[in-house]
């Protein structure tokens, strides 16, 4: 690295040595992010932004100071740079969370080294995922040597598995190229906590999670996500609980999620499919270690029957009913007699099955480890024979099978009393706790979308963070030059059954002229058939050279790759219909995105059993559900939503919102705001011309490009 990085790691670690003041990790960071500093020196379209400077200097704050800033970052502000420069020139060690392994592999392989690499600084950085994402190499060779129990394509990818273990460093399943995520071999070569055979493992020594969490103990900076970061919470066993208290600096990027992540671990779940892995697995071992000292085919048998007779409970077509709410008794639209009676039997032949195991728990560790997996089935399985305790939510998913689900209504309380302040952890004067040598922890939360107010009460509220240091840094970008938000004032209502038709026409309509390079956000599974369905028909019709993508028909990563490349090497432009996890972490710069159609307002689904629970809590509390929590739910997915639109200073592009809610209601007024300042289109018209404006400057564009 130049000149410019090795003194400012040589003013850094003298600093460091001399117990500096308060304002010198200030003062290093300014030097960083300054004009003539390494970042400019390094990257020659680098230049200064007045709101990464002032989260960078925060964050710098925090991080001296100890206790919790909470930073909203518009999109193009650097909150990656502005987190991890002072996070790195502090010298301490650091846990940063985020929240999808797509998003770990992107800090990790890139982000960080780069920035490590320019400030030139000797700091080990490691990453740790959950157990799922690692090769497990018993259960590899157990797949591999059943080959009674997996299909002809299923050999292969086990073939092509074997092969790439024997060259792979980390046994990281995101480096298995062209493996789908929804691969049914994942669940059969990696391990759980309940069959994970630990030290007894036959290979102990090369196993791939020891090694990533060997590597995480030894880093300086160690990259999770928040799914592990909770999960770890709950059961202790993943290497975070270990990690946290030799670490003093721990950031939550992509904060937004947080909330979501936590209560679905915090929270006890039970689903049939648990119990039928464990009575196949139990009948496997069973043949395997104790073959003929217990009917272990009957046994098996006996539980999988009382699964499939507790499974059809609300009948053979059943496979379509979702969520049902669950407040005392037994869930909604069955019998508490015949819901009882079934969960007995499930108990019943359940224990059986472990007592048979744990009778013969010192001929093998497979034994023992599945003995102790009944053991927690069975612990579930009486949780929830007992009432709901207060805080919390019940539900059961009924589709191919049944998912029993409990969770804590939020985070707060957890947080509070679990994470910002633990019990082993002393806690300095303010309420927070002391990190090792008795400084207090510095805890920073950050996402480019964490409310709609100045408070950023949507996100604050929900974990806890009441009494946090707030900031708020607006993007950079000109919204209201780069982008138009067009509300079709005449279009149909959300309830009206042509909506979804009605979406599709105006898509498609629009996508022609772009060529494709259109997003359209719905807001439930259903409206993606509704809409792409019709979509097709009409992009049919016109004969036009665009691909239509729809989620579900590929996976994620190849639809982003696919939607990405457009029609940049000939082929045909793209329009996605998607929903779910597509309003956010969809991150398409340049042309390729030119047109964000949202089908309605994000509005709480109401038929949910957690949001049903939060809207009771509320209101019994004398609140108003509306205005306090569906509101503020629907403002900042609307927001998330929209920031899909521009990536780039260069960007230009349209949103549309097919909603006529947002300007005839009076709450629209609140729901505009939380939007970036865009431009409005008032009428069609305005809107044709601003299309017919970003084709052409797209073809010339394209010209200049091409020509010689």
């Amino acid at each position: 690295m130049g000149g410019c990085a090795a003194i400012l790691l040589e003013r850094h670690m003298t600093m460091t040595d001399s117990h500096t003041e308060p304002s010198a990790l200030g003062a290093l960071v300014e030097a960083v992010f300054s004009a003539d500093g390494v970042l400019a020196r390094e990257d020659a379209l680098y230049q200064p932004r007045a709101g990464q400077m002032a989260m960078a200097q925060a964050v710098s704050r925090t991080i001296e100071q100890g206790g919790v800033l909470v930073a909203e970052a518009g999109t193009g502000v650097g909150k990656t740079y502005a987190y991890m420069v002072p996070a790195l020139l502090s010298g301490e060690r650091v846990l940063l969370s985020t929240a999808t392994k797509a998003l770990q592999d992107q800090l990790f392989s890139r982000d960080v080294p780069r920035l490590v690499r320019t400030l030139g600084m000797p700091v080990r950085v490691a990453l740790l995922k959950g157990r799922s994402s690692y090769l497990c190499l018993h259960r590899l060779g157990m797949a591999r040597h059943d080959a009674g129990a997996v299909s002809q394509q299923q050999i292969r990818v086990l073939a092509k598995m074997e092969e790439w273990s024997r060259n792979t460093r980390t046994g990281d399943l995101s480096e298995l190229t062209g493996l789908d995520d929804r691969s049914p071999v994942i669940p059969l070569v990696t391990s759980t906590r309940e069959n994970c055979l630990g030290s007894h493992c036959p290979s102990a020594k090369e196993c791939h999670v020891n090694l990533a969490r060997r590597q995480a103990m030894a880093a300086d900076v160690v990259v999770i996500n928040h799914h592990l970061f909770f999960a770890d919470m709950a059961v202790r066993e993943s290497g975070v609980a270990e990690l946290l208290p030799s670490v003093r600096v721990v950031v939550f990027d992509e904060a937004h999620q947080l909330s979501d992540a936590g209560v679905q671990f915090l929270g006890t779940q039970l689903s049939s499919g648990h119990l039928q892995d464990f009575a196949r697995d139990a009948l496997a071992a069973g043949l395997t270690h104790a073959r003929g000292f217990a009917d272990w085919l009957q046994l098996a048998a006996g539980l999988e029957d009382a699964v499939r007779k507790w499974r059809h409970i609300y009948g053979e077509d059943s496979a379509t009913l979702g969520k049902r709410g669950w407040l005392e008794g037994a869930p909604d639209g069955v019998l508490g007699s015949a819901w009882v009676a079934a969960m007995s039997q499930v108990e019943n032949a359940c224990a059986q099955l472990v007592r048979a195991l744990d009778a013969f728990h010192e001929v093998a560790p497979d034994m023992t480890r599945l003995a102790e997996r009944g053991v927690a089935l069975l612990d579930r399985i009486e949780r929830f024979a007992q009432a709901c305790p207060a805080g919390s939510v019940r539900w059961v998913d009924v589709g191919g099978g049944l998912r029993l689900a409990e969770a804590p209504l939020d985070i707060a309380d957890t947080m509070r009393t679990r994470i910002l302040a633990s019990p082993q952890e002393a806690v300095d004067e303010d309420g927070w706790p002391a990190a090792a040598g008795g400084s207090s922890r510095a805890w920073v939360f950050t996402s480019a979308t964490l409310g709609h107010d100045a408070g950023l009460s949507w996100f604050v509220k929900r974990c806890g963070l009441e009494g946090a240091d707030i900031l708020r840094v607006e993007s950079p970008f000109n919204y209201g030059a780069q982008a138009g938000l067009y509300v079709p004032d005449d279009f149909p209502s959300p309830s009206d059954p042509r909506h979804g038709s009605a979406v599709a026409q105006l898509a498609a309509d629009a996508a022609v002229t772009l060529g494709g390079r259109t997003l359209i956000l719905t807001t439930t599974l259903r409206a993606i058939s509704v809409i792409s369905l019709a979509l097709r028909q009409h992009v049919g019709l016109r004969g036009a050279q665009v691909e239509v993508l729809v989620q579900g028909e590929w996976p994620k990563r190849h639809l982003m790759e696919r939607f990405r490349e457009g029609s940049a090497n000939g082929g045909a432009g793209c329009i996605l219909v998607a929903s779910a996890s597509f309003w956010e972490g969809f991150d398409v710069p340049g042309e390729a995105l030119q047109l964000v159609v949202i089908d309605k307002l994000p509005f709480p689904p109401p038929g949910d059993p957690l949001v049903e629970a939060r809207t009771l809590q509320i209101e019994q509390a004398g609140g108003r559900a509306f205005q306090e929590y569906a509101l503020p739910e629907a403002a900042v997915a609307l927001k998330q939503g929209a920031g899909r639109l521009i990536r780039r200073e260069t960007d230009h592009g349209l949103l549309v919102v097919c909603d006529p809610r947002l300007a005839r209601m009076g709450y629209g007024k609140r729901l505009l705001a939380a939007l970036p300042p865009m431009r409005r289109l008032a009428a069609a018209d305005s809107f044709q011309t601003a299309l017919q404006d970003l084709a052409r400057i797209t073809r010339i564009s394209t010209t200049d490009r091409t020509s010689p």
